[in-house]
This record gives C-alpha cells, structure tokens and sequence, in this order.
C-alpha cells in the first residue's frame, strides 16, 4: 500500500486527514494495540538539544553611505562575528555571520546561543565594527532593525545521538557536562530525544529531502541537505529558516564546563506513504541503539538504548520553592546551565519558561527543593546515575504537538521534496 503527499494534503483540505505526534504513535503501540497503514496520515516528530553546528547571517545598515569603506572586524554584545562575504563597499550596510558557539570576550556564561535568544526576545543588542580605516563605529539594534536575519545549521537533528561517561580517574572539562565531568563511571550525560526524533522516524530519508518544509526554533523553514559529519548509518541535516518567526523558547544558550553552546529545535513532518515508514515510527525508545562513549577520546565503549534515558523518568523536573533551606551560598545557581535559577533576597525562583529540563539542579541542591528522576544508564551490568539531560524531551513533544495543530488547520503545508538526500562525509 502507499499514497501520495498529493493525496495527504487533499485529505487536509478536506478536514479528514489523522495526523499524529510521534509521541501519541509510540504510546499506542506501547499501550499494546497496534496501529495500521489507514489509521494514520502524518507524524509530527521533534527533537529539543545543543545544536552545536548553528549559525546566523544578517545584514543590516550599520552607518550612513560612505561613512567607511568596508568592515573589517565586529562584534555583537561581544561575541566575535565575522564580516562578510559581501564587502558592501561604502554602503554603511554590513553582513554579518556569528557561530553558535562563538563566546563573549568578556562574559564566560554568554555566547552566541545566548545571543541568537536575545534577538529573537526583541531586546536590543550591542553591535561594534572595526572598519579598513582603523575608525570605530557602535550602534543599538533590536530584529526589527535586521531586514535579513536566517539561522543555518551546518549540522542539526542527528539520528539520535549518545551518552557520556568518564571511566578516567580526573575531572575533565567538555561541552558534553556543565562542571568538570566527574572521573571514575560516576555518572553519566546523554543527549537524543530518542523515539521523537525526525530521523529516526525516516531513517532512509524517504520524506526527508531537500525542499521539505519543517519548523526550526517554531519558524517556517527548509530542509537543504545533509551536514558536516553526516553518514548513511548516522545522518543529520542542514537547514534554514528566518529569524523574525521563531519562538525564543525553542531556542538559547547552554553553559558547559567548556564554555557556552547553542541550543536549537527541530519539528518535521513524517507523511506516511507507505508501510515501511509507519514500521520505523512505530520503534519505541528500548529498540533505539543508545552509544555509550568515553568523553575523553570519543569512542565508543558500550551500547544501552533510549528507554534507560526516556522510559520511566521525569521529562520535567520540579521545583518547590517552599523546601530551600535557604543555603548561605546556594549550589544550584552558580551552575544551572540556563541561568534559569535566580536568588534574590534570600529567595530562589525559576524561570520555567528558560528551564531545560536538563535535571543538573536535581543533584546539586542540598534540600531537594528541585526533584526529578532522570533515570540510570546501563553499562556492562552496571547502572550509572544520569546527572545532565542535553536534549529537552518535554518541549520536543510540546513542539511536535504545536506541528499537528498547524498541519491540521491548514496554516502549515507539507511539501514534497526537490531532490533526495543521503548521509555521506
């Protein structure tokens, strides 16, 4: 059996198309019933995590015509940007290109990430340019001042992804922990949103392929490849998508013991054109391959699955205010990884709106004023506690849920794809 994307959004139109989040498929067929071909249109899919191969471009008058003849170095809020490709000679407009996991030169908990939020919000920025002519120029911007202003990913969504561990015997600091990593099988960081994830759901790229439309940050974008480091058997994708559309919830910056990284989120489509993409979106988190790797050289030393990570843990984490015992220098806010804790007063306060879900707080509060099982992962028999969530499972199905409705109402098309696209180097 198959069918067409033609004939799927002919049924949209018509208002009698069932469209699913990936979620609501794996809990039916972890229910114990079974889902058919007929029984289902479309999947929503999502995935919430660093994203660290994210970029921006913008463009945008920086002076008046001619007041320099080209830009030579820049900064926003200062994290460092890079000028260019067009030199835009005397025009006073400059383009501008700032990576993700860009620092500030003066904030070690800020970076592009951080940034990249910061626009969205509407808040005004700092922008510093250094022109050919050794002069300096300085202006206050806000997105509405940014006529282009596009995120790119030179690598986002991969097909899941893995855990961290340190079977060393000294801390070391990495992306992949917000403190040191602790030494010696202690505990573990995982990242991947498992049975969520676009990929998983089309691990051949069926319906995946440049031109198709996703949400990217909760804006309308496009899909234009596979990125760096992309392979048949671990594929990840390229996209794009405007600026002045996104939700700055689904975006932001992730303090790690290594400096700042870049959060992103993805929400794609799965139309279900034949049987053997329902089959792959019907795997549930203990039949997804979960990697196991030493941080210290990345390699891989052991395998468990998604169902240590997703299976019967807490996909958000609690917080009762009532239960701190008021430390005189807290533990939890000095290294939350969002800056989402805050104590003011004598008084701590969350801001769940800029919460991750990570669960580092869970460990590091003294009086249990921040709850949540994050669950164990399975090493060699073994069960290592998880400490650091660095994908968002809760927003992954907020977003996917947020695609349904908007497939449903008509307000996002699902498009077939220009050409395929498979994994390679």
């Amino acid at each position: 059996m198959a069918r067409s994307i033609a004939e799927i959004n002919e049924k949209i139109e018509r208002g009698n198309a069932v469209v699913l989040t990936a979620q609501e498929v794996c809990d039916i067929i972890k229910g114990g019933e079974d889902l058919a071909f007929e029984d289902v249109d479309v999947v929503t899919t999502a995935t919430r995590a660093i994203m660290s191969g994210t970029y921006v471009v913008l463009s945008f008058p920086m002076a008046e015509p001619c007041s320099f003849i080209r830009a030579e170095r820049a900064w926003i809020n200062n994290v460092p940007a890079s000028i260019g490709p067009c030199p835009n000679e005397r025009l006073g407009i400059i383009d501008l290109m700032v990576f993700g996991t860009s620092h500030s030169k003066e904030k070690s908990d800020y970076g592009g990430g951080h940034l990249f939020r910061d626009i969205v919000e509407g808040k005004e920025v700092q922008v510093k340019v250094e022109t050919s002519e050794d002069e300096s120029f300085t202006k206050a911007i806000t997105l509405e001042d940014i006529p282009y202003a596009r995120i790119f990913s030179t690598r986002n969504a991969f097909k899941n992804y893995v855990a961290f561990v340190n079977p060393r015997d000294a801390p070391l600091p990495t992306i992949f922990s917000a403190l040191d990593f602790p030494p010696g099988l202690t505990c573990a960081t995982v990242s991947g949103c498992g049975q969520l994830n676009p990929i998983k759901n089309d691990p051949y790229l069926e319906t995946i392929g440049i031109g198709t439309r996703i949400l990217l940050n909760g804006s309308e974008g496009f899909v234009i490849g596979t990125g760096t480091r992309s392979m048949a058997t671990r594929p990840n994708l390229l996209g794009l998508a405007d600026m002045h559309q996104m939700n700055p919830e689904y975006m932001g910056g992730f303090v790690t013991s290594a400096g700042p990284e870049c959060i992103g989120s993805w929400a794609v489509p799965i139309p279900v054109l034949n049987e053997s993409i329902l089959e792959n979106i019907k795997k549930l988190d203990k039949e997804l391959s979960l990697p196991i790797m030493d941080v210290n050289i990345r390699q891989v030393i052991c395998t468990t699955n998604y169902e240590d990570v997703w299976g019967s843990t807490d996909l958000e984490i609690e917080f009762d205010p009532i239960k701190c015992i008021n430390c005189t220098n807290c533990t939890v806010e000095p290294v939350c990884p969002m800056r989402a804790i805050t104590l003011e007063g004598g008084q701590i306060s969350r801001d769940k709106e800029r919460c991750f879900n990570c669960g580092l707080c869970t460990s590091q509060c003294i009086g249990g004023a921040f709850k949540g099982n994050l669950g164990t992962i399975n090493f060699e028999g073994k069960k290592i506690p998880i400490i650091l969530r660095q994908s968002d499972r809760a927003r992954a199905i907020k977003l996917a849920e947020e695609l349904k409705l908007d497939i449903l109402d008509g307000s996002f098309r699902i498009t077939k794809m220009v050409e395929h696209i498979r994994g390679g180097l």
